[in-house]
Order: structure tokens, then C-alpha cells, then sequence
């Protein structure tokens, strides 16, 4: 069920921790594409130490970046719990030199902190022996994609009882997450594409969570039951419809890679920030760290930019909706709920003013909102007696420019309107 809390954040951070960071390799993938065997993945266990994890310094750094929620891996595809799950010995606490429940002391240090807990499960698991023991509907043995054994039965015999158990072990997992740690508020699911929606039993599963706590945000990785859209990496251009979430990593990597050096600057995750909300979306921003649980210093210095522009700009991004459009304004741009406040982000150093059209409303006042000075506009063109807006300009050059992207507060003498026509001849003078 989709909350205001949801709508009003904006922004998240998604850190994926697993075991895969002991070698820098890809978070389960690496075992299932072959780029290394399951049993060397499987050894990184025994690197895993945890030794440097401070849930406090982990908080600070999200509350720095403006975040209102974040989402931790509790487990991935491969199967290792990050909590102490009663139904498996495959976890952190059981398997590895860390022995800590990481899911405790993540959801206990964001408690009383304002920020929303999230977490991701996997529903796919490629090392439960329960889990490929039947074919994903509508596929046959011979598909490619079910030659991998770690999805699909290997003596092509399908085992629907097996099957049944494996949807009880992780409804079993899930219900540990829920009752055990505090309030989760959000569930980011992944995986569901391995089976159809009559297989995982969506519609009872959705349901089911719904018991465990009424109030729980599904992504949409649930075969169409959940509640919002999650675009992966590649920034939407067009809104997708209803609520949505842009996830997408710091670097090129969602795991902690020593060898990944491709970290996007300050300049760009403002700018996809800006993009997103200016759509109507959130971002959810991926980080990796260290096997130690320790973090990049690069990832420290972007997400304290970015945590500085939002707080700048603050009433621009919480709470707010999707803005106009480029038809009606080059650039980013979000509204106030009422819809009487209009943010205008302009991305580049404006050179003597920047436009506004469409506008069927008064201008009030403008400022700059890193400044707080007064900006001044006016309108040019347009027949009121037609109904046709003019062009509205606000006088701002380089030196009103900030050092990323800069906002102008735009107040309304009424709720917004905008004109969507084409124009027309006028025959008559008012």
C-alpha cells in the first residue's frame, strides 16, 4: 500500500553488503555467468569480517546525503542471509568471521533516526536446493536460460511439492525480517522475473505481507503486485505511470569493486536527482562497501554534495510533485502540493534570463533560493482576451548560478494552469 511518507521522500540509498565484496566480484551473478565458480565465490565466507562496521557512521552518512529512507541487502540471489535466520545456517552470523546479526544493527541504529527502513530480499535463491525444482511457466528444458543449474532442475524433472517448500522457506525468511527487527517500512523485492506470477503465488504472498504489516511498501519486482515502478540505471525520459523509483550506482558497481574507478561526480547525481523528482519520482542511489563495512572516500565527498544541495534547496524537493515539463521550461522543475509554488532548476549558468510559458496565472514573487534574493520577471506577448499566455522572464544572469544546479522559487497568485494548445490568429485587439 503506497504511503505519503514514500511520495514525499525523494530520495534513498541502496547499499548492497554481501560476501561478494571480499573479491570485488558481482553481487551472485559472477557464480551464475560463470566469471567464477560457486565454490570460490562460496570461499569468500571466510573473508568476510565485518570489521570495521559502525551503524552510526553508516546513519551519519545517509542522514549527510539528504535521504529520507534507505534499503539494505539482507539477502541476495546467493542465498547468504545478512541476519540470524532459524531456517538456514547460510548467513554472516553462522558462516563467517563477522558472526554479527548486520540486519539488527542496521534496522536498530535507523530507529528514532527519521530515517525509513528498507530492505531487499531476494525471492530467487541460487543455493537452496528447494529452489530449482521446477521450470520458470511457459519454458521447456532445452531454453537456454534453464540450462543454468542453479535456477532449474538439472534431471529436468519438475518437483512441485519441493517447490511449495521453497515458498514457505521464504515466506519463514520474510516473516523473521518483519517481526524481528522493528518496523520495516519498505520491502524492495528482486528476482520475480525466474517465475510467473501464478508460480510465487503473488496475489496470496502480496496479501500475506499485508498481515505481517499493513502498512509496508512493495516495490514493483512482485510480478505486477506491487506498488511502485523501479527503472534500473537507465534515467527514464518519459515518466513511468504512478509512482516510480530510479535506481541506479554511484560508480558502475551495486557491490563494493576495488577495480571500479567510473564514480559518477557530484555534478551528475545532483542532476539525476533534479531529473527524477522533476518527474514525479525518487532516486534511490546504490553504494558498496567495503567488506569491512567501511566506505569509499569518494562515496563520502558525492553524497555530502548531494545532502548539501538538498538541504539548500529543501522545500524544492521534500513533499513536492512533478513540475511542467519541457514544452513549457528548459529545464527541471518541481510543485509544491497546493500547487501554488513552482521550483524552476536551471542546470546551466544563465546569461541574461530564462523563460517560463505556458503560465495561465500571475506571477507573485521569485527568488533564488540558495541566495534568497529577489528576482525580477515580466511577461512579453501573449492575449489574455484569447486565453493565450505570453512568455513569462526571470531576470537572473552567471553570478545568481550555484555550483551545481540552481533553483528558482517561482510563487503563484493561484494554483497552477498551464496553456497546451498551438496558438491561433487573433482577429481582435481587446
Amino acid at each position: 500500500m503506497m504511503q505519503d511518507w514514500f511520495l514525499d521522500a525523494k530520495l534513498g540509498i541502496f547499499i548492497h553488503y554481501g560476501i561478494y565484496a571480499v573479491r570485488s566480484v558481482s553481487e551472485s551473478w559472477s557464480f551464475f555467468n560463470g566469471t567464477i565458480s560457486y565454490d570460490a565465490y562460496m570461499q569468500q565466507l571466510d573473508g568476510f569480517t565485518a570489521s570495521k562496521l559502525n551503524m552510526s557512521d553508516w546513519v551519519d552518512l545517509i542522514r549527510r546525503s539528504g535521504a529520507r529512507y534507505a534499503v539494505l541487502t539482507a539477502k541476495h540471489h546467493d542465498g547468504v542471509a545478512l541476519w540470524d535466520t532459524a531456517v538456514s545456517d547460510l548467513s554472516v552470523v553462522k558462516r563467517t568471521p563477522a558472526g554479527r546479526d548486520i540486519i539488527r544493527e542496521y534496522a536498530s541504529a535507523l530507529q528514532g533516526s527519521g530515517i525509513r527502513t528498507g530492505l531487499y530480499f531476494s525471492l530467487i535463491d541460487w543455493s537452496e536446493k528447494l529452489y530449482p525444482t521446477i521450470y520458470a511457466e511457459g519454458s521447456v528444458p532445452g531454453d537456454y536460460i534453464h540450462d543454468k543449474r542453479f535456477s532449474s532442475p538439472v534431471d529436468g524433472q519438475e518437483r512441485y511439492d519441493l517447490w511449495e517448500r521453497f515458498l514457505e522457506f521464504n515466506r519463514s525468511q520474510v516473516t523473521e525480517l518483519i517481526r524481528n527487527y522493528g518496523t520495516v517500512d519498505l520491502l524492495w523485492f528482486d528476482g520475480d522475473w525466474e517465475r510467473s506470477a501464478r508460480q510465487w503465488n503473488m496475489g496470496g504472498f502480496r496479501d500475506f505481507l499485508h498481515r505481517l504489516n499493513p502498512r509496508v511498501v512493495l516495490n514493483s519486482r512482485l510480478q505486477g503486485y506491487g506498488d511502485y515502478q523501479t527503472p534500473e540505471q537507465g534515467i527514464p525520459v518519459v515518466a513511468p505511470e504512478g509512482p516510480w523509483e530510479f535506481c541506479t550506482t554511484l560508480n558502475g558497481s551495486w557491490g563494493y569493486n576495488v577495480h571500479d574507478e567510473a564514480y559518477k561526480s557530484p555534478a551528475q547525481v545532483i542532476r539525476m536527482f533534479a531529473d527524477c523528482i522533476s518527474m514525479g519520482g525518487n532516486m534511490l542511489l546504490g553504494i558498496g562497501p567495503r567488506e569491512d563495512g567501511t566506505f569509499d572516500e569518494r562515496v563520502h565527498h558525492v553524497l555530502t554534495e548531494l545532502g548539501g544541495w538538498i538541504r539548500t534547496n529543501a522545500e524544492a524537493v521534500y513533499g513536492t510533485r512533478a513540475g511542467v515539463d519541457g514544452r513549457h521550461f528548459a529545464g527541471g522543475s518541481t510543485l509544491s502540493r497546493d500547487r501554488r509554488v513552482l521550483y524552476l532548476f536551471l542546470y546551466d549558468i544563465p546569461r541574461e534570463a530564462v523563460c517560463l510559458k505556458g503560465l495561465q496565472v500571475p506571477v507573485r514573487t521569485v527568488t533564488i533560493l540558495e541566495s534568497g534574493r529577489t528576482v525580477d520577471h515580466h511577461c512579453t506577448g501573449g492575449a489574455s482576451w484569447n486565453d493565450i499566455p505570453g512568455i513569462v522572464w526571470f531576470s537572473v544572469g552567471a553570478s545568481d548560478a550555484g555550483a551545481y544546479v540552481t533553483t528558482l522559487k517561482v510563487e503563484l497568485a493561484e494554483p497552477l494552469r498551464l496553456y497546451e494548445g498551438t496558438g491561433e490568429v487573433i482577429a481582435q485587439n481587446a
